[in-house]
């Protein structure tokens, strides 16, 4: 028997698993063999019926709309259990209608008969509705299927199984999802499951349907389903551009922006269904869209009204106390009860907000707030009395002298009101050594949490952010409490914000979600306000450019009339429209930046310099200078003003080239004396990335190599070398063949990003001219370095990587063969065993094995660290939420951490100048960064490796002996990068049809 044909009796006795037996229903549909098994199982299961019972077996086949075998009324019921295979024969005989009778022999003649029948003769009928569970009343899938037989409105009643269950529906009718894929139909099958709710069957049917906007919209489907909620919204925007009207997507939009949290965003989607007047599905639109804004606008007035009675405490004399918004909202509450303190002006007024103190004491638990309340009633109120007013005219802004004022307060020993000016002047920066003296002396834990986010910034600032992190991280240790919950929101914000600018995209976006779910349930609005935007920049910098604009627009719902909001929004959508290669739509969106008249900020300077590629109009100048100018009076770190150099040259060079370049080298000068700062890596690469541009377009290619080789920090070849750069919408490709002869193309007309792969990149007459080189060595920038598909299989060529200090020289003669194989990783990661590797032919003196636990992070480090080979062969991942690139899963720690990323890798030094092979799926996946490649590869390198290969796909358990073999290569004195190409032909000669070789690439 074929393997599945192995699987009739199992399925006959009913001992398969669902999917499996729904699977083998459809296998034995269209299956000859099996058919002729279900006869000789039938006939042996009625003889021994009919042995046992001689007087007769009457039996009755009725088949209504679903086929089943019952007793017939005219009989009496039969003294045996139905057989295993009763019920597995009804979801495969044909539906007819009407009672007949037979004996045992007869039947099994007639069933085996009509059984070949149906399967040989296929009958010309339309499709049963129920195919797509049309009949029902309701429906289990809350999303809308764009196959036109499954999209008949029912009301949604929610399932109370799990979203990976295959919810319990009608039983899929096989024979005729069979005539189904003889018609060619699979989008129809895919919607058959999808309708149940199984998604993984769905998901294969839909990948064999040719492409259309329907099959994206359920693919979205699919991938809401299966939580991959930014994949379902980019998906179903790339449908609403080029079909805004699509029912099926509008309504799916909907869906995920509710799940996102974006509620008037997912309301108004609901409102353009509405607008479509469709039976059914617009009435339901339009109760699902009051209901989401309903909801979300109280809690924005409960919230508002919470805030409002507690800032007239501090502007409206014998205002009530809010004592029930304080339980409800401690967070808001107890911002203004520290002012409303200090606005007290005699010992009365202090202890009239004792019952409040003792509220949010409640809350949190503990005295503080009561002790602050008595400690103030105990001040001398003939003192204080007046610096308590004129407190409060500074906090109306109506003080004549605000800076004599706080140094009165300085000197006042009054330091609850100088704290208090300090943060209501905001100059806490200016004064922090006061500020953290108060906050400490007091020990209050708000006020604590307060100095350690002002001490976080200026380590920031002073080029530590390492230090800012320690201390973000320790602050949030020692945080709880719901009283304080507010206060470690804002700690968990800073902490985002901090890992955005240090592009650390996945540690970002775990405490942005944290945080947004915190202040969700925290009903603190103006806190899920700065989450929502936090959120945007993550989505943004994580090239998610569907999800940053929903997270902006949602913003900007939630407060309209708000003229900084909309500049802030609309600047940032600018960027989000530039990234997506939709400069008009930037350019619009800037225009609605610039009618509140406040600053653009580092967005607008961004698009602004940016579009002056597409031809700057006269105010562009003008606009970005003042841009300029703002930014730098600010508090800037001198990466951030390298940064703006580069913004600047960027626009001068389409204005005076010149002037333009000179800025450049000024951005690059002042970067490179900061090797550690982020927005300084950004301005070195970019500015190389726009001269290499602005050389390709002259024509210069002998400058393109120079300045590739600048860029990279390595020796430009004086043969056989291609240099690459993807600069946005500009493409350079420049060669120097084996003869020394230089040949280049530019282009500026990309209008998407790589998605991944460098296929066709270098164009056909670039690759012809390398064809005499025995070795071709790339320089690349970001976002081209580490793709595969740049040259052709039948190239031995590699990826040139730069260190940015001097290269180590080898410490360690000889050094072990350190190789990891047998790996124990975590069993709640779900990955099968991968097989070890089997014992070298020849004896290996210097190798050194880790296996199973003893393969943790810690210990392989420490073995990497004097080894002359290392070989990694074990599971890879890829987790935007774990870690920036991907990362090598060993086996776990005490602490259960089990993850090699790049950053650890990093930070070991590799004595040995190491040969390492990384025989991990996707080990050389590099995270989607512009200004730098952050990959393993590159980070073994920059530890000290000299060679490194790695795979940017999957790769199959068989690959170990592969990347053996090319060890085995280089050893025997061949340059790694023909070992590689060699052994790949060799590889693809005995498996033509293998991809994965292809995808194996080599760092040096």
């Amino acid at each position: 028997m074929s393997p599945p044909c192995h699987r009739l009796y199992l399925f006959l006795d009913g001992e398969l698993p669902p999917v499996d037996e729904e699977n083998f229903r459809h296998h034995l549909a269209r299956c000859g063999m099996c058919a002729s098994g279900l006869h000789e199982a039938m006939q042996l299961e009625l003889l021994g019926f009919q042995a046992l019972h001689p007087e007769g077996l009457p039996l009755e086949e009725e088949v209504e709309e679903a086929p089943r075998f019952e007793t017939s009324p005219a009989w009496p019921a039969p003294p045996w259990p139905k057989p295993a295979w009763h019920q597995r024969l009804r979801s495969v005989l044909p539906a007819r209608r009407g009672p007949v009778g037979w004996w045992a022999a007869g039947a099994v003649a007639l069933a085996a008969g009509l059984l070949v029948l149906v399967l040989a003769v296929p009958r010309a009928r339309d499709t049963s509705p129920e195919v797509w569970v049309a009949h029902a009343t309701q429906r289990a899938l809350e999303a809308r299927v764009s196959y036109s037989r499954a999209d008949g409105y029912r009301p949604y009643v929610p399932m109370r199984a799990g979203p990976e269950a295959p919810v319990v529906t009608a039983p899929l009718p096989l024979r005729e999802l069979a005539e189904l894929e003889d018609r060619g139909d699979l989008h129809g099958i895919a919607a058959a499951y999808l309708v149940r709710r199984d998604v993984r069957q769905a998901a294969d049917f839909l990948r064999r349907t040719p492409a259309s906007l329907d099959r994206d919209s359920d693919l979205a489907v699919i991938a809401l389903e299966q939580g991959r909620r930014e994949d379902a919204l980019e998906q179903l925007e790339t449908v609403l551009r080029k079909s805004p009207d699509h029912p099926q997507a509008l309504w799916n939009r909907a869906l995920v922006l509710r799940e996102l949290g974006l509620t008037l965003q997912a309301a108004e989607a609901f409102d353009a269904v509405v607008k479509l007047g469709e039976a059914g599905w617009s009435e339901e639109a339009r109760v699902r869209s009051q209901a989401l804004r309903s909801e979300t606008l109280l809690r924005s007035r409960d919230f508002q009204d919470a805030r409002a009675a507690a800032q007239n405490l501090t502007t409206m004399q014998g205002a009530r106390l809010p004592l029930a918004e304080a339980r409800r909202f401690p967070g808001v509450v107890r911002l203004s009860f520290y002012d409303a303190l200090r606005t007290a002006t005699t010992r009365e007024a202090a202890l009239r907000l004792l019952p409040l103190a003792e509220v949010l004491d409640e809350v949190q638990g503990g005295s503080t707030l009561r002790d602050t309340v008595q400690a103030v009633a105990r001040a001398d109120f003939q003192r204080r009395g007046p610096l308590a007013r004129d407190y409060a005219r500074l906090l109306r802004g109506e003080h004549p002298s605000p800076g004599a004022f706080l140094e009165m307060l300085r000197r006042s020993g009054e330091d609850d009101l100088y704290l208090g000016a300090l943060v209501a002047l905001d100059v806490v920066a200016r004064h922090l050594d006061d500020f953290e003296r108060i906050a400490r002396a007091g020990g209050d834990p708000w006020l604590v949490l307060l100095a350690e986010r002002e001490l976080s910034v200026r380590e920031e600032h002073a080029g530590e952010p390492w230090k800012a992190e320690q201390r973000l991280r320790a602050a949030l240790s020692s945080c709880s409490g719901r009283g304080l919950a507010y206060r470690c929101a804002m700690l968990r914000r800073r902490l985002a914000d901090l890992f955005v600018r240090l592009h650390r995209q996945a540690d970002a976006l775990e405490e942005a979600r944290d945080g947004w779910r915190l202040t969700r349930e925290l009903g603190e609005w103006n806190l899920e306000q700065q989450f929502l935007q936090e959120m945007a920049q993550i989505a943004r910098l994580r090239h998610n450019a569907a999800s940053a604009r929903a997270f902006l627009r949602e913003s900007l719902s939630r407060i309209p009339d708000d003229c900084e909001q909309r500049t802030y929004v609309h600047r940032n959508l600018a960027i989000v429209a530039w990234s997506d290669f939709r400069p008009d739509e930037a350019r619009e969106e800037l225009e609605q930046a610039t009618r509140c008249g406040r600053p653009l900020g580092m967005s607008g300077a961004w698009v602004l310099s940016y579009l002056a590629r597409h031809g700057a109009e006269v105010r562009d100048e003008d606009l970005l200078r003042r841009t300029l100018d703002e930014l730098r009076r600010g508090s800037r770190t001198p990466g951030e003003l390298a940064l703006l150099t580069f913004l600047d040259g960027q626009f001068m060079l389409e204005r005076e080239r010149a002037s333009g370049r000179e800025l450049l080298h000024g951005a690059i000068d002042a970067a490179e004396a900061l090797p550690r700062d982020v927005d300084a890596r950004k301005a070195r690469v970019f500015s190389y990335g726009v001269l290499v541009s602005d050389a390709a377009r002259s024509g210069v290619q002998e400058q393109v190599l120079a300045l590739m080789g600048q860029a990279l920090r390595v020796p430009v070849p004086e043969r056989c070398v291609l240099a690459v750069s993807v600069d946005h919408e500009r493409t350079v490709t420049t060669v120097r063949d084996a003869a020394g002869a230089l040949s280049g193309v530019y282009d500026d007309r990309r209008s998407s990003s790589l998605h991944g792969t460098a296929d066709g990149l270098v164009p056909s007459r670039l690759v012809a001219a390398l064809r005499g080189c025995e070795h071709v060595d790339v320089l690349a920038l970001p976002p081209v370095h580490g793709l595969p598909g740049l040259l052709p299989a039948d190239l031995a060529w590699s990826y040139r990587v730069g260190r940015p200090g001097p290269v180590p020289e080898a410490r360690v003669q000889g050094g072990r063969h350190l190789v990891v194989t047998g790996v124990d990783a975590p069993p709640a990661l779900g990955l099968e065993k991968l097989s070890p590797l089997e014992a070298p032919r020849v004896p290996d003196p210097l190798r050194v094995e880790l296996r199973g636990a003893a393969a943790t992070p810690s210990r392989v480090l420490r073995e990497m660290a004097e080894a002359r080979e290392i070989e990694l062969h074990t599971h890879g991942l890829f987790s935007s939420e774990l870690s920036d690139s991907s990362l090598l899963v060993l086996a776990p720690e005490e602490d259960g951490r089990y993850a090699l990323a790049a950053n650890q890798v990093r930070e070991q030094p590799l004595a040995g100048a190491p040969l390492v092979l990384l025989a991990a799926c996707g080990a050389a996946r590099a995270a989607p960064f512009l200004h730098e490649t952050v990959s393993l590869p590159v980070a073994f390198i920059e530890a000290g490796a000299r060679t490194v290969l790695a795979s940017t796909g999957d790769i199959p358990d068989t690959a170990g002996r592969f990347f053996e073999s090319v060890r085995e290569r280089i050893r025997a004195g061949a340059p790694a990068s023909r070992a590689l190409r060699d052994e790949r032909l060799a590889w693809l000669a005995r498996e033509p049809a293998a991809t994965w070789p292809a995808q194996v690439l080599l760092f040096e």
